[in-house]
């Protein structure tokens, strides 16, 4: 029998919204500035989920001096134009509607910035459906999605672990919710595949937004 949810923890990059061309087009400008020219942004969607640090160290092999420098230059470009070049997912706005008419509790868990993931769900005007805004800092603590996870739940003061599912499209935000013990649905309609996140232990898969509607009411 499935199980419902009072609390429901989503992701931000390829789960609310598709950042790919704001994404791929800062690290392209980052890369630029070390001397690697990449004309495929495709080759660069990788990028979409994980903590930025760890995707320039483990893409292209920087050191952390070097990766951090590559952070600066990524903001350049995204805080005044990438951050924009953004879509809301089809159906986005209808069902956080639905899920707070219902009296369902929503809270953003991302490895974004927290400044940037408000403007972001301001821009969207979606931001009114959550009542709090999980992300990292931009020195680069709390980036790890168990850490941001742990931090909306205890700023939240929510204990009942098997009331909480997190919604998100990597393996990072399933491994995240295992760490911390609560339930994960993964969507087929961001930049993981199946085969990713059946590997990690996803608790459910949705391929679209109207399978994951079916999930959470």
């Amino acid at each position: 029998m499935q199980k419902t949810y009072q609390y429901i923890l989503f992701d931000l990059d390829g789960t609310l919204t598709d950042p790919k061309l704001g994404i791929t087009k800062s690290v392209q400008y980052a890369l630029r500035h070390f001397s690697i020219d990449v004309t495929n942004l495709d080759s660069l969607t990788p990028f979409i989920g994980p903590p930025l640090k760890d995707s320039f160290m483990d893409y292209y092999h920087f050191d952390e001096q070097n990766a951090l420098e590559a952070i600066e230059k990524y903001r350049e470009y995204f805080k005044e134009t990438g951050i924009f070049e953004n879509n809301l997912y089809s159906g986005m706005s209808s069902l956080l509607h639905k899920l707070v008419e219902s009296g369902k509790t929503l809270l953003v868990a991302t490895s974004k910035p927290t400044v940037f993931a408000e403007r972001i769900l301001e821009h969207f005007n979606i931001s009114q459906y959550f009542v709090f805004i999980s992300g990292s800092e931009l020195d680069g603590t709390r980036s790890n999605k168990n850490e941001v996870i742990k931090y909306a739940l205890e700023q939240n003061n929510i204990s009942d672990l098997n009331n909480v599912v997190m919604v998100g499209d990597r393996r990072y935000d399933v491994l995240g919710a295992k760490e911390v013990g609560i339930d994960s649905i993964g969507v087929l309609y961001g930049y993981g595949d199946y085969e990713e996140l059946t590997s990690a232990g996803a608790t459910y898969l949705a391929s679209n937004i109207k399978e994951l509607t079916e999930i959470l009411l």
